[in-house]
Protein backbone atom coordinates (compact mmCIF):
# COMPACT_ATOMS: atom_id res chain seq x y z
CA UNK A 1 0.00 0.00 0.00
CA UNK A 2 3.06 2.50 0.65
CA UNK A 3 4.09 1.75 -2.76
CA UNK A 4 0.94 2.22 -4.37
CA UNK A 5 0.40 5.59 -2.23
CA UNK A 6 3.78 6.81 -3.30
CA UNK A 7 3.06 6.09 -6.67
CA UNK A 8 0.11 7.79 -7.05
CA UNK A 9 1.93 10.80 -5.16
CA UNK A 10 4.60 11.43 -7.71
CA UNK A 11 2.33 11.22 -10.57
CA UNK A 12 0.11 14.06 -8.96
CA UNK A 13 2.88 16.51 -8.59
CA UNK A 14 3.79 15.53 -12.00
CA UNK A 15 0.65 16.24 -12.98
CA UNK A 16 -0.03 19.36 -11.14
CA UNK A 17 3.69 20.72 -12.96
CA UNK A 18 2.05 20.16 -16.02
CA UNK A 19 -1.57 21.03 -15.79
CA UNK A 20 -1.17 24.19 -13.88
CA UNK A 21 -4.82 24.94 -14.66
CA UNK A 22 -5.99 21.66 -13.26
CA UNK A 23 -4.07 21.33 -10.21
CA UNK A 24 -7.28 21.52 -7.74
CA UNK A 25 -9.11 18.83 -9.68
CA UNK A 26 -6.26 16.62 -10.20
CA UNK A 27 -5.53 16.81 -6.30
CA UNK A 28 -9.07 16.09 -5.09
CA UNK A 29 -8.77 13.37 -7.95
CA UNK A 30 -5.53 12.17 -5.76
CA UNK A 31 -7.43 12.49 -2.61
CA UNK A 32 -10.48 10.51 -3.42
CA UNK A 33 -8.12 7.91 -5.26
CA UNK A 34 -6.71 7.26 -1.96
CA UNK A 35 -10.45 6.93 0.21
CA UNK A 36 -11.21 4.21 -2.18
CA UNK A 37 -7.89 2.45 -2.20
CA UNK A 38 -8.24 2.60 1.83
CA UNK A 39 -4.56 4.76 2.34
CA UNK A 40 -6.73 7.14 3.83
CA UNK A 41 -9.49 5.47 6.02
CA UNK A 42 -12.87 7.02 6.54
CA UNK A 43 -12.11 7.01 9.85
CA UNK A 44 -9.35 9.53 9.49
CA UNK A 45 -10.73 12.24 6.80
CA UNK A 46 -12.54 14.89 9.13
CA UNK A 47 -8.59 14.48 11.12
CA UNK A 48 -6.71 15.00 7.63
CA UNK A 49 -8.78 18.17 6.80
CA UNK A 50 -7.85 21.46 8.85
CA UNK A 51 -11.19 23.47 9.06
CA UNK A 52 -9.32 26.36 10.29
CA UNK A 53 -7.63 27.21 7.39
CA UNK A 54 -10.46 26.95 4.82
CA UNK A 55 -12.88 29.54 7.42
CA UNK A 56 -8.94 32.05 7.73
CA UNK A 57 -8.69 31.77 3.96
CA UNK A 58 -12.35 32.62 2.91
CA UNK A 59 -12.82 35.15 5.75
CA UNK A 60 -9.87 37.12 4.55
CA UNK A 61 -10.78 37.03 0.94
CA UNK A 62 -14.09 38.23 1.16
CA UNK A 63 -12.97 41.13 3.65
CA UNK A 64 -9.86 41.88 0.95
CA UNK A 65 -12.08 42.29 -1.76
CA UNK A 66 -13.99 45.09 -0.29
CA UNK A 67 -11.09 46.41 0.30
CA UNK A 68 -9.93 46.70 -3.08
CA UNK A 69 -13.20 47.77 -4.35
CA UNK A 70 -13.26 50.82 -1.96
CA UNK A 71 -10.27 51.67 -3.98
CA UNK A 72 -8.66 52.87 -1.28
CA UNK A 73 -5.21 51.17 -2.50
CA UNK A 74 -5.03 52.41 -5.47
CA UNK A 75 -5.62 56.24 -3.56
CA UNK A 76 -2.69 55.36 -1.46
CA UNK A 77 -0.71 54.35 -4.38
CA UNK A 78 -1.60 57.55 -6.16
CA UNK A 79 -0.66 59.41 -3.20
CA UNK A 80 3.04 57.60 -3.23
CA UNK A 81 2.93 59.11 -7.26
CA UNK A 82 2.66 62.50 -5.39
CA UNK A 83 6.03 62.10 -3.29
CA UNK A 84 8.27 60.34 -6.29
CA UNK A 85 10.37 62.33 -7.99
CA UNK A 86 11.28 60.04 -10.47
CA UNK A 87 11.00 56.63 -12.57
CA UNK A 88 13.38 54.86 -9.87
CA UNK A 89 11.57 56.04 -6.40
CA UNK A 90 7.97 54.94 -7.99
CA UNK A 91 9.27 51.79 -8.41
CA UNK A 92 10.96 51.86 -4.85
CA UNK A 93 7.33 52.82 -3.34
CA UNK A 94 5.14 50.93 -5.41
CA UNK A 95 6.85 47.66 -4.70
CA UNK A 96 7.50 48.45 -0.77
CA UNK A 97 3.82 48.99 -0.84
CA UNK A 98 2.80 46.19 -2.83
CA UNK A 99 5.03 44.11 -0.44
CA UNK A 100 3.12 46.04 2.20
CA UNK A 101 -0.37 45.21 1.23
CA UNK A 102 1.05 41.77 0.72
CA UNK A 103 2.09 41.01 4.38
CA UNK A 104 -1.92 40.90 5.23
CA UNK A 105 -3.54 40.29 1.65
CA UNK A 106 -3.28 37.67 -1.08
CA UNK A 107 0.10 38.47 -3.20
CA UNK A 108 -1.89 37.75 -6.27
CA UNK A 109 -4.84 40.45 -5.32
CA UNK A 110 -2.30 42.87 -4.30
CA UNK A 111 -0.60 42.58 -8.15
CA UNK A 112 -3.96 42.94 -9.48
CA UNK A 113 -5.19 46.09 -7.88
CA UNK A 114 -1.25 47.82 -7.59
CA UNK A 115 -0.02 46.55 -11.32
CA UNK A 116 -2.42 48.81 -12.98
CA UNK A 117 -1.70 51.74 -12.22
CA UNK A 118 2.21 51.05 -12.50
CA UNK A 119 1.17 50.22 -16.09
CA UNK A 120 -0.93 53.37 -16.60
CA UNK A 121 2.29 55.27 -15.37
CA UNK A 122 4.71 53.56 -17.39
CA UNK A 123 2.19 54.58 -20.35
CA UNK A 124 2.22 58.33 -19.86
CA UNK A 125 5.84 58.19 -19.96
CA UNK A 126 6.49 56.34 -22.79
CA UNK A 127 8.82 53.69 -21.25
CA UNK A 128 8.71 49.78 -21.28
CA UNK A 129 6.48 48.94 -17.72
CA UNK A 130 8.07 45.72 -17.63
CA UNK A 131 10.51 46.10 -15.11
CA UNK A 132 8.00 48.17 -12.76
CA UNK A 133 5.40 45.71 -12.77
CA UNK A 134 7.77 42.19 -12.71
CA UNK A 135 9.44 44.37 -9.99
CA UNK A 136 5.71 44.55 -8.51
CA UNK A 137 4.78 41.40 -8.39
CA UNK A 138 8.56 40.18 -7.00
CA UNK A 139 7.65 42.13 -3.97
CA UNK A 140 4.10 41.19 -3.57
CA UNK A 141 5.18 37.64 -3.58
CA UNK A 142 8.10 38.36 -1.45
CA UNK A 143 6.36 39.59 1.84
CA UNK A 144 3.63 37.02 2.05
CA UNK A 145 5.68 34.79 4.53
CA UNK A 146 5.32 38.56 7.06
CA UNK A 147 2.36 37.65 8.93
CA UNK A 148 -0.17 34.89 9.39
CA UNK A 149 -2.66 36.11 7.23
CA UNK A 150 -0.11 37.58 4.65
CA UNK A 151 -0.47 34.34 2.22
CA UNK A 152 -1.86 30.56 2.37
CA UNK A 153 1.55 29.19 2.79
CA UNK A 154 1.33 31.32 6.23
CA UNK A 155 -1.59 30.48 7.20
CA UNK A 156 -1.16 26.61 6.67
CA UNK A 157 2.16 27.05 9.14
CA UNK A 158 0.22 28.73 11.38
CA UNK A 159 -2.32 26.03 11.73
CA UNK A 160 0.08 22.99 11.34
CA UNK A 161 2.73 25.00 14.67
CA UNK A 162 -0.23 26.23 16.57
CA UNK A 163 1.34 29.70 16.25
CA UNK A 164 -1.00 32.46 16.29
CA UNK A 165 -0.49 36.68 14.64
CA UNK A 166 2.00 37.75 17.48
CA UNK A 167 3.64 34.31 16.67
CA UNK A 168 4.87 35.69 13.64
CA UNK A 169 6.41 38.96 15.04
CA UNK A 170 8.17 37.23 18.26
CA UNK A 171 8.01 33.85 19.84
CA UNK A 172 9.70 32.71 23.07
CA UNK A 173 11.33 36.37 23.36
CA UNK A 174 13.00 35.52 20.20
CA UNK A 175 11.79 37.89 16.71
CA UNK A 176 10.24 35.86 14.49
CA UNK A 177 10.04 35.53 10.62
CA UNK A 178 8.42 38.83 10.01
CA UNK A 179 11.78 40.81 10.62
CA UNK A 180 13.68 37.99 8.78
CA UNK A 181 11.17 38.49 5.70
CA UNK A 182 11.38 42.67 6.49
CA UNK A 183 15.41 43.17 6.48
CA UNK A 184 15.06 40.79 2.62
CA UNK A 185 12.60 43.00 1.74
CA UNK A 186 15.10 46.01 2.20
CA UNK A 187 17.70 43.82 0.92
CA UNK A 188 15.72 43.72 -2.21
CA UNK A 189 15.01 47.16 -2.00
CA UNK A 190 19.01 47.72 -2.11
CA UNK A 191 19.01 46.45 -5.37
CA UNK A 192 16.30 47.68 -7.16
CA UNK A 193 17.48 51.18 -6.23
CA UNK A 194 20.87 49.60 -8.46
CA UNK A 195 19.10 48.42 -11.10
CA UNK A 196 16.90 51.45 -11.55
CA UNK A 197 19.22 54.06 -10.73
CA UNK A 198 19.00 55.56 -14.34
CA UNK A 199 15.19 55.80 -14.63
CA UNK A 200 15.15 59.18 -13.68
CA UNK A 201 12.10 60.44 -15.32
CA UNK A 202 9.92 62.78 -13.54
CA UNK A 203 6.33 61.24 -12.96
CA UNK A 204 2.86 63.16 -11.58
CA UNK A 205 -0.31 61.66 -9.55
CA UNK A 206 -3.57 61.25 -11.27
CA UNK A 207 -5.49 63.25 -9.45
CA UNK A 208 -8.76 61.44 -9.92
CA UNK A 209 -9.00 58.73 -7.28
CA UNK A 210 -11.82 58.52 -5.36
CA UNK A 211 -12.26 55.86 -2.26
CA UNK A 212 -16.08 54.67 -2.86
CA UNK A 213 -16.75 53.52 1.39
CA UNK A 214 -14.24 53.40 4.34
CA UNK A 215 -15.72 51.14 6.31
CA UNK A 216 -14.11 48.08 4.57
CA UNK A 217 -10.99 49.71 5.76
CA UNK A 218 -11.73 50.04 8.82
CA UNK A 219 -13.48 46.13 9.27
CA UNK A 220 -9.86 45.15 7.77
CA UNK A 221 -7.94 46.76 10.45
CA UNK A 222 -10.11 45.41 13.02
CA UNK A 223 -9.69 42.10 11.53
CA UNK A 224 -5.87 42.09 11.92
CA UNK A 225 -6.31 44.23 15.75
CA UNK A 226 -8.57 41.29 16.40
CA UNK A 227 -6.06 38.46 15.15
CA UNK A 228 -3.76 40.08 17.46
CA UNK A 229 -5.64 40.45 20.35
CA UNK A 230 -6.82 36.99 20.19
CA UNK A 231 -2.81 35.86 20.50
CA UNK A 232 -2.86 36.84 24.37
CA UNK A 233 -4.98 34.44 25.14
CA UNK A 234 -2.68 31.01 25.66
CA UNK A 235 -5.93 29.02 25.87
CA UNK A 236 -8.25 29.57 23.06
CA UNK A 237 -9.82 27.41 20.45
CA UNK A 238 -7.88 26.16 17.64
CA UNK A 239 -10.48 27.43 15.21
CA UNK A 240 -10.46 30.82 16.83
CA UNK A 241 -8.43 32.65 13.63
CA UNK A 242 -10.80 31.19 11.75
CA UNK A 243 -14.39 31.97 13.57
CA UNK A 244 -12.29 35.84 13.77
CA UNK A 245 -11.82 36.30 10.02
CA UNK A 246 -15.02 34.51 8.91
CA UNK A 247 -16.71 36.95 11.44
CA UNK A 248 -15.57 40.14 9.66
CA UNK A 249 -16.43 38.57 6.43
CA UNK A 250 -20.26 38.08 7.78
CA UNK A 251 -20.04 41.84 8.90
CA UNK A 252 -18.57 43.36 5.08
CA UNK A 253 -21.59 41.38 3.62
CA UNK A 254 -23.86 42.71 6.30
CA UNK A 255 -22.98 45.91 6.11
CA UNK A 256 -22.77 46.17 2.30
CA UNK A 257 -26.65 44.89 2.29
CA UNK A 258 -27.47 47.43 4.68
CA UNK A 259 -25.79 50.16 2.81
CA UNK A 260 -26.42 49.18 -1.24
CA UNK A 261 -29.22 46.71 -0.93
CA UNK A 262 -28.08 44.65 -3.85
CA UNK A 263 -28.17 41.08 -3.52
CA UNK A 264 -25.56 41.16 -6.89
CA UNK A 265 -23.06 42.72 -4.20
CA UNK A 266 -23.23 40.69 -1.90
CA UNK A 267 -23.11 37.51 -4.67
CA UNK A 268 -20.25 39.38 -6.22
CA UNK A 269 -18.15 39.55 -3.04
CA UNK A 270 -18.62 35.20 -2.35
CA UNK A 271 -18.04 34.18 -6.29
CA UNK A 272 -15.00 36.31 -5.91
CA UNK A 273 -13.66 33.66 -3.55
CA UNK A 274 -10.64 31.84 -4.88
CA UNK A 275 -12.43 28.44 -4.49
CA UNK A 276 -9.69 26.85 -6.53
CA UNK A 277 -7.08 27.13 -3.89
CA UNK A 278 -9.78 26.01 -1.62
CA UNK A 279 -10.19 23.15 -3.56
CA UNK A 280 -6.77 22.73 -3.94
CA UNK A 281 -6.37 22.48 -0.04
CA UNK A 282 -9.00 20.11 0.21
CA UNK A 283 -7.22 17.53 -1.63
CA UNK A 284 -4.10 18.09 -0.80
CA UNK A 285 -5.17 18.33 3.02
CA UNK A 286 -6.22 14.54 2.29
CA UNK A 287 -3.42 13.29 0.15
CA UNK A 288 -1.44 14.32 2.89
CA UNK A 289 -2.93 12.60 5.38
CA UNK A 290 -3.30 9.31 3.41
CA UNK A 291 0.54 9.67 2.99
CA UNK A 292 1.21 10.43 6.75
CA UNK A 293 -1.26 6.95 7.56
CA UNK A 294 0.74 4.39 5.62
CA UNK A 295 4.44 5.87 6.88
CA UNK A 296 5.68 7.97 4.18
CA UNK A 297 5.92 11.47 5.87
CA UNK A 298 8.33 9.49 8.44
CA UNK A 299 10.15 8.09 5.61
CA UNK A 300 10.42 11.09 3.86
CA UNK A 301 11.84 12.94 7.08
CA UNK A 302 14.33 10.18 7.81
CA UNK A 303 16.01 10.35 4.18
CA UNK A 304 16.24 13.76 4.20
CA UNK A 305 18.10 13.39 8.12
CA UNK A 306 19.82 11.12 6.72
CA UNK A 307 21.17 13.39 3.91
CA UNK A 308 21.83 16.33 6.34
CA UNK A 309 23.67 13.87 9.21
CA UNK A 310 21.27 15.03 11.75
CA UNK A 311 23.44 18.62 11.50
CA UNK A 312 20.90 21.50 12.43
CA UNK A 313 22.93 23.81 10.24
CA UNK A 314 23.22 21.19 7.31
CA UNK A 315 19.46 20.32 7.99
CA UNK A 316 18.51 24.20 7.65
CA UNK A 317 20.10 25.02 4.66
CA UNK A 318 19.18 22.18 2.32
CA UNK A 319 15.59 22.94 3.55
CA UNK A 320 15.88 26.92 2.94
CA UNK A 321 17.81 26.04 -0.49
CA UNK A 322 16.08 23.43 -1.43
CA UNK A 323 12.80 24.89 -0.97
CA UNK A 324 13.25 28.02 -3.30
CA UNK A 325 14.82 25.40 -6.03
CA UNK A 326 11.32 23.54 -6.31
CA UNK A 327 9.27 26.00 -5.48
CA UNK A 328 11.07 28.31 -8.26
CA UNK A 329 8.81 25.50 -10.96
CA UNK A 330 5.72 24.28 -8.68
CA UNK A 331 3.13 25.90 -6.88
CA UNK A 332 4.51 26.25 -2.96
CA UNK A 333 1.03 25.23 -1.21
CA UNK A 334 1.02 22.04 -2.36
CA UNK A 335 4.95 21.90 -1.61
CA UNK A 336 4.90 23.65 1.82
CA UNK A 337 1.06 21.23 2.64
CA UNK A 338 3.83 18.40 2.03
CA UNK A 339 6.77 19.53 3.86
CA UNK A 340 5.42 20.73 7.34
CA UNK A 341 4.57 17.13 8.49
CA UNK A 342 7.64 16.07 7.28
CA UNK A 343 10.16 19.11 8.98
CA UNK A 344 7.31 18.27 12.27
CA UNK A 345 8.99 14.65 12.06
CA UNK A 346 12.43 15.68 11.49
CA UNK A 347 12.15 17.75 14.61
CA UNK A 348 10.73 15.02 16.30
CA UNK A 349 13.57 12.82 16.22
CA UNK A 350 16.32 15.28 17.05
CA UNK A 351 17.30 18.30 18.85
CA UNK A 352 16.47 20.81 16.52
CA UNK A 353 14.52 24.16 17.08
CA UNK A 354 11.57 23.47 14.95
CA UNK A 355 11.04 27.10 14.13
CA UNK A 356 14.87 26.96 12.82
CA UNK A 357 12.97 24.20 9.91
CA UNK A 358 10.05 25.80 10.03
CA UNK A 359 10.99 29.36 9.17
CA UNK A 360 13.38 28.22 6.84
CA UNK A 361 11.05 26.37 4.88
CA UNK A 362 8.10 29.24 4.74
CA UNK A 363 10.82 31.76 4.04
CA UNK A 364 12.76 29.09 1.02
CA UNK A 365 9.13 28.27 -0.69
CA UNK A 366 7.82 31.76 -0.69
CA UNK A 367 10.94 33.61 -2.40
CA UNK A 368 11.83 30.82 -4.10
CA UNK A 369 8.46 31.48 -6.52
CA UNK A 370 10.29 34.48 -7.54
CA UNK A 371 12.75 33.08 -9.93
CA UNK A 372 10.53 32.04 -12.69
CA UNK A 373 6.99 33.27 -14.04
CA UNK A 374 5.53 30.42 -12.97
CA UNK A 375 6.81 30.14 -9.30
CA UNK A 376 3.90 32.04 -7.88
CA UNK A 377 0.36 33.49 -8.72
CA UNK A 378 1.65 36.87 -8.43
CA UNK A 379 4.41 36.55 -10.80
CA UNK A 380 1.90 35.04 -13.29
CA UNK A 381 -0.76 37.50 -12.39
CA UNK A 382 1.54 40.46 -13.18
CA UNK A 383 3.03 38.36 -16.67
CA UNK A 384 -1.01 38.37 -17.77
CA UNK A 385 -1.56 41.52 -16.77
CA UNK A 386 1.66 42.86 -19.12
CA UNK A 387 0.59 40.19 -22.13
CA UNK A 388 -3.05 42.35 -22.43
CA UNK A 389 -0.76 45.22 -22.82
CA UNK A 390 1.05 43.69 -25.56
CA UNK A 391 4.10 42.68 -23.68
CA UNK A 392 5.32 39.29 -23.57
CA UNK A 393 8.19 38.46 -20.97
CA UNK A 394 10.06 35.62 -21.24
CA UNK A 395 11.48 33.11 -18.67
CA UNK A 396 14.97 34.81 -19.41
CA UNK A 397 13.77 38.50 -18.94
CA UNK A 398 11.59 37.73 -15.78
CA UNK A 399 14.88 35.49 -14.35
CA UNK A 400 17.06 39.10 -15.09
CA UNK A 401 14.92 40.88 -12.28
CA UNK A 402 14.35 37.84 -10.45
CA UNK A 403 17.23 35.87 -9.25
CA UNK A 404 19.10 38.99 -7.85
CA UNK A 405 16.00 39.82 -6.16
CA UNK A 406 15.16 36.91 -4.80
CA UNK A 407 18.70 36.18 -4.30
CA UNK A 408 19.72 39.08 -2.11
CA UNK A 409 16.05 38.54 -0.14
CA UNK A 410 16.21 34.91 0.59
CA UNK A 411 20.25 35.08 1.64
CA UNK A 412 19.75 37.64 4.59
CA UNK A 413 16.40 36.02 5.75
CA UNK A 414 18.16 33.15 5.78
CA UNK A 415 21.76 34.36 7.82
CA UNK A 416 18.97 35.99 10.45
CA UNK A 417 17.34 33.19 11.16
CA UNK A 418 19.96 30.67 11.69
CA UNK A 419 21.79 33.15 13.83
CA UNK A 420 18.33 33.75 16.18
CA UNK A 421 17.15 30.25 15.82
CA UNK A 422 19.83 28.01 15.66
Amino acid sequence: MKLVALILFVVMYIMIIQFQNYKEHIALGTGFVYILLGILPFNRILASIDINVFLMLIGTMIVVYYFIESKMPALIADKLLDISPNVMWVTIFMSAFAGLISAFIDNTATVLMIAPIGIAVCKKLKINPIPMILCLAISSNLQGAATLVGDTTSIMLGAHANMDFNSFFFINGKPSIFFAVELGALASLAVMMFMFRNYRKKVEASKDVRVINYYSSILLILLIVSLIVASFFPIRPSYTNGIICIGFALLCLLVDGTRNKRDNAILQSIRNVDYKTVLLLLGLFLVIGGITEVGLINDISDFIAKIGGNHPFILYTIIVWGSAFISAFIDNIPYVATMLPVVKSICAVSSINPYLLYFGLLSGATLGGNVTPVGASANIAGVSLLKKEGYDVSFKEFMKYGIPLTFSALFVGYIFIWFVWK
